[in-house]
């Protein structure tokens, strides 16, 4: 049976248009604006940042965490929503400003692993166990100022006592070569999946794709989803595109790359993805001028370019294409390509 594949996207998707040379160009919404929105769209799940469920979290108890996620559990139910995944947003605090779980200060590193133990209640009580970890700050500025093998027995450390702790959880790691830190530790779905096998509990150890993020490192965002799927390993997906080797630019999927979004689109038809539930998500921004009344269009489009690319995927000529590859003839396949996709 064809594959229905169900969406979600984050509150931080809604996003002012501020960058960091410039101010915001919308006015803030609250999160029950969001949330109204996301209703409106009709989306399936939404997708958390911990201080999404619980602002300003590193001051509240831990009574009072587990009142305001179980409040937003309740404004999810009511609105017929679920939570896809919550992420520890370890990379605002100062505490974390030379790394998370990889800080030469012991004191922070300590920080980072109990954040993150707040961030496993929280999803528990949002109903869902997958966790995950964009290590924005596992890296370094200079060769010099950490140990690269320390800093994975860092990692390692910190994922076997959230594993520990949760014995439900499963961590999806986000790979990203760059940005904020200059070199990240783990920077491709490859390196992600490699420390998931030092870990204690290897089979709660996974990833989560960015198109954009596979870009910057120079690969093509298909062939990860296949190598990650041929682990069972892909979790989660956060499509979107990237203009070249630049600034991660969360551009609304395929905006730059049609073919690419459409390889990607056939990667996940041929492996099934969301046979087991999973999702596909948008982590895409609208542009800086975009206005006010015009704020969700990035995400609409998103979920458009997606579903046409799927009809796309499911329309292309598979046997005429075997016989070409057969045939050794791969100009006429590259043309077959483009032909279907111009619509020809």
């Amino acid at each position: 049976m064809p594959q229905k594949y169900k969406f979600c996207f984050g509150p931080w998707n809604i996003s002012e248009g501020a960058d960091p040379y410039g101010p915001p160009t919308r006015p803030p919404q609250n999160f029950d604006w969001k949330l109204e929105a996301m209703r409106k769209l009709g989306f399936d799940a939404m997708m958390f940042h911990d201080d999404d469920v619980v602002p300003d979290i590193d001051s509240k108890s831990p009574e009072q965490i587990r009142r305001e996620a179980k409040e937003v559990k309740k404004k999810l139910d009511d609105a017929g929503l679920v939570a896809e995944m919550v992420a520890p947003r370890l990379w605002f605090s100062p505490n974390t400003v030379d790394g998370a779980y990889t800080s030469n200060n012991s004191a922070h590193r300590q920080y980072a692993i109990d954040r993150s133990l707040r961030c496993l209640e929280i999803a528990k009580i949002l109903g869902t166990d997958l966790i995950v970890l964009w290590l924005a700050s596992e890296g370094t500025y200079m060769r010099e100022a950490k140990s690269g093998r320390q800093s994975i027995e860092r990692l390692v450390t910190a994922f076997d006592k959230l594993l520990a702790a949760d014995k439900k959880a499963r961590l999806a790691i986000e790979p990203k070569p760059n940005e904020p830190m200059d070199h990240a530790y783990l920077p491709t779905i490859g390196h992600a999946l490699a420390v998931a096998q030092l870990t204690r509990d290897p089979k709660r150890v996974g990833c989560v794709i960015e198109s954009a993020h596979a870009i910057l490192a120079g690969l093509d965002p298909s062939d990860e989803i296949d190598f990650a799927m041929s682990f069972g390993k892909l979790w989660s997906l956060h499509l979107n595109d990237q203009n070249g080797l630049k600034f991660d630019q969360d551009k609304p999927f395929a905006s730059a790359n049609l073919r690419v979004a459409f390889n990607q689109v056939r990667a996940l038809e041929r492996n099934h993805y969301g046979r087991n539930g999973e999702f596909i998500c948008f982590d895409v921004h609208p542009f800086r001028p975009t206005k006010p009344e015009h704020w969700l269009s990035h995400l609409e489009n998103s979920r458009r370019t997606f579903l046409r690319l799927v009809e796309k995927s499911r329309s292309f000529d598979e046997k005429k294409a075997q016989t070409l590859i057969a045939e050794g003839d791969y100009q006429a396949l590259d043309q077959l390509v483009l032909e279907h996709l111009l619509g020809r």
